[in-house]
């Protein structure tokens, strides 16, 4: 009964969590509409604030020597920087500004090709051609995307082309991150290594955003409410679940209930902010998010070693 509880615990957790960052896009999308927030300014923010809170969640904890263990050494800390830089803000940046120039359900699906790039990469990386699931799985995720952006009419998009460009493109940081910190997440712990990934990305953006300086947003009780909400629970709340999910999960499960995330992306957008989303742009949601359920699925080797 005690290994049901658990199960049950973790199941909750990545849901939750899971919910939380599907959530926390439907928001963005309602501050860069109705109250004048931009990109640089929210993501600057989350980063900052977010990686901060983690890194001194982690000291409580009591990885105090993982924390500055991980700039000793002189590879770990270019490779903390690169993931910093490339891997946390570039899938933070081109996520929201995907959102931004389009809507929070589309740059959510969208993004959610990046264990496709994986899978791609890997084969690629082995010299190997893909099972023929995963070529299936290549197939469903071209049409799926296909019918996410048009709709089902061939001679137009139902999105902005600059809001795809940036929905498919944040995929890329995304999968990057899958495949680049493992060694440094293995020496040193999720917390440690994302919390300081997201402290300098958002240090790395100051070169460029001001958001002290930062003019047009409209603060009102709801708007603060809402990029709490974002900081707070969409990113370090809902990172806290997912990484604590691990314990009671495998990582096949995990990512398999993730995919509430587009879901609940979609069904917020729809009912929060009456975003436009037609039947065939459903339809190619579902074919993008079965892309990612069958490349969880563990291969019949994985199966056999268990």
């Amino acid at each position: 009964m005690h290994g049901m509880n658990a199960r049950v615990r973790g199941f909750s957790m990545v849901l939750i969590g899971a919910m939380l960052w599907g959530l926390s896009g439907t928001a963005a999308q309602k501050l860069f509409e109705d109250y004048g927030f931009t990109t640089g300014y929210l993501v600057t923010m989350r980063l900052l604030i977010a990686g901060s809170l983690l890194l001194g969640f982690a000291w409580i904890r009591g990885k105090r020597v993982a924390l500055l263990g991980v700039w000793k050494d002189r590879r770990d800390r270019i490779g903390l920087i690169v993931f910093g830089l490339l891997g946390l803000l570039g899938a933070q940046y081109t996520y929201f500004i995907a959102i931004e120039t389009g809507n929070a359900a589309t740059a959510t699906l969208l993004q959610y090709l990046a264990p496709l790039l994986v899978t791609m990469y890997v084969a690629v990386q082995a010299r190997k051609m893909p099972r023929a699931i995963e070529m299936g799985a290549v197939l469903l995720a071209l049409l799926g995307t296909a019918l996410l952006v048009t709709n089902g009419r061939w001679d137009a998009l139902s999105v902005p082309g600059i809001a795809v460009f940036w929905g498919v493109i944040s995929a890329v940081p995304l999968a990057f991150n899958t495949l680049y910190p493992g060694g440094l997440l293995s020496r040193y712990g999720a917390e440690v290594i994302v919390g300081w990934g997201m402290l300098i990305g958002g240090l790395g953006l100051l070169f460029i955003e001001r958001p002290w300086l930062s003019i047009g947003h409209v603060w009102t009780g709801m708007s603060l409410s809402l990029v709490l909400f974002v900081i707070f629970f969409g990113t370090l709340i809902a990172f806290l679940l997912y990484l604590g999910s691990l314990r009671y999960n495998t990582p096949t499960e995990t990512s398999l209930l993730a995919c509430l995330e587009p879901l609940v992306a979609v069904i917020a957008s729809v009912v929060w902010l009456h975003v436009q989303f037609g039947i065939y742009q459903a339809i190619g949601g579902l074919c993008i998010m079965g892309t990612v359920a069958i490349l969880s699925l563990p291969k019949k080797e994985d199966r056999s070693n268990r």
